[in-house]
């Protein structure tokens, strides 16, 4: 018997029941939490469109795969295949865009290969810094988050240089 279907149900039928039982009204109270929800969308648009267009003329531009011959010597200092700089330059702002690359990765080196392992625990352990700043900060109207971004972008890094060493030995 597949319990996972009931899941969802029994979640909304619990809330409905705890509604009832505190007097919540609960259809308006779904109204207004749908209207809130779309003005959050309103606001937050602008920058998620922004962080689109910027990823799409990064690469469309060619700068990607420049930037990312470019460091690739750094990176293979820091124990990161060079074949994945531009994954780890493009991650922090897409996350298609990265799975993208991913696949191409493994078409070309082979889903159990070195770079592909590294690649996949990269994307796992990474985050698409840009896009959540976009979004969070946007939501919350937080207007200085100066030291938000390098402090991911940071942890982005070290996130990919311990996969990589952990791939390494494991």
């Amino acid at each position: 018997m597949n319990v996972e279907i009931y899941i969802l149900p029994a979640l909304i039928l619990t809330l409905l029941i705890y509604a009832l039982i505190k007097k919540i009204p609960s259809y308006t109270s779904f109204a207004e939490g749908a209207k809130a929800a779309l003005k959050l969308c309103a606001d937050i648009f602008p920058y998620i469109a922004a962080v689109f267009i910027c990823v799409q003329l990064f690469k469309a531009s060619g700068l990607s795969r420049w930037l990312s011959s470019a460091l690739a010597p750094a990176f293979d200092l820091m124990g990161i295949p060079p074949e994945l700089c531009e994954l780890i330059l493009i991650r922090p702002f897409s996350g298609n865009a990265s799975l993208a690359l991913l696949s191409e990765i493994y078409k070309t080196y082979g889903t159990d290969s070195y770079v592909a392992r590294c690649a996949s625990t990269i994307a796992g352990s990474s985050d698409t810094v840009f896009y959540i700043t976009a979004v969070y900060f946007a939501g919350t109207k937080v207007k200085r988050f100066r030291y938000a971004i390098p402090v991911a972008l940071l942890a982005n890094l070290f996130s990919a240089i311990l996969a990589c060493l952990i791939v390494r030995f494991f």
